[in-house]
């Protein structure tokens, strides 16, 4: 791995401690690399004009861009290019959760608060409003979207206070996030998802009802994707502690394998099939790829 690709390892960015200067060092590394990666035509800065559609008002066709390209193109006012944004980071106890190593790893809420800041820091660089909505069973914290300067260290200050803990119960929180937020925008999920999967898209549906964009971070330990254990191991539910299990991790294997694949599965085909964009993400993966992801959403957006 090269020392620029280095930089966004999660376990790596640990060591630099507060979360402002970790955002920093992701998104401004990542954009100095643009040009060499596979998003190379990105910028900080995205077009105000998007390809004219049947239906579109002729009077906002831009003239000028259909000299130069022959091409019919409408030139959007800034409420139509700034985009209204809304991070939904999932607290439960699910998410303390950091792998067979926890010394040696970073838990799934540490993940989504690194990807979480960065694309935060991303947004209001590009002079997007950005919101912030972190949940267990309740609503531990709401912050509207706004751009002003002061909101990415509310953001940062929010996520950085927030302990992980709790009962998942997400269905529930997204439902009725999707009467509360009234203008349309991206909504971007951080989330391990352990609930029922049927009431998991019963409630993204009725976002997508709302014309809501999602991005769905689906963050997991490798361990709970590979589930690499041999010797008979002692479980601990995160979110009753009091609850533990001796298993033999040999005899289960097959079953839990099967089933977490189908879990997986299922989410992702019925998210796509609403048209949310589904990322798997693992705790080893990279930062700047969920960063990528979320670019290419954006650049859609013009088109």
């Amino acid at each position: 791995m090269s020392a620029a690709a280095s930089a966004f390892d999660p376990t790596t960015l640990a060591k630099y401690g507060r979360l402002s200067l970790i955002a920093r060092n992701v998104v401004e590394g990542f954009l100095s690399g643009v040009h060499k990666s596979p998003y190379k035509g990105f910028s900080v800065e995205f077009a105000e004009h998007r390809q004219y559609y049947p239906g579109d008002e002729i009077r906002h066709i831009d003239w000028r861009v259909y000299g130069k390209t022959d091409r019919y193109y409408i030139k959007e006012h800034e409420e139509e290019t700034n985009l209204h944004a809304h991070l939904l980071v999932d607290a439960s106890g699910s998410m303390a959760y950091r792998g067979a190593n926890p010394r040696g790893g970073i838990s799934k809420f540490q993940y989504a608060q690194y990807l979480a800041a960065s694309l935060a820091y991303l947004m209001l660089h590009q002079r997007d409003s950005v919101g912030l909505a972190v949940h267990d069973h309740q609503m531990r914290a709401l912050l509207p979207p706004r751009s002003t300067s002061k909101q990415l260290m509310q953001i940062l200050h929010t996520l950085e206070k927030t302990v992980p803990g709790g009962e998942t119960n997400l269905a529930p929180i997204w439902d009725r996030l999707a009467g509360q937020i009234r203008a349309r925008g991206m909504l971007l999920i951080f989330s391990d998802c352990f609930d029922q999967v049927s009431h998991l898209i019963h409630a993204l549906r009725h976002l997508r009802h709302r014309r809501h964009e999602i991005l769905l971070f689906h963050i997991l330990a490798p361990e709970e994707i590979e589930f690499p254990f041999t010797q008979r191991t002692q479980f601990r539910h995160l979110e009753f502690l009091s609850q533990l299990r001796l298993v033999d991790p040999v005899a289960v294997r097959a079953a839990y394998l099967k089933n977490f694949d189908e879990f997986r599965q299922t989410l992702r085909v019925q998210a796509s099939n609403l048209q949310i964009d589904y990322h798997l993400v693992r705790t080893d993966t990279p930062i700047d790829r969920a960063l990528g992801a979320y670019l290419m959403k954006r650049q859609a957006r013009r088109f």
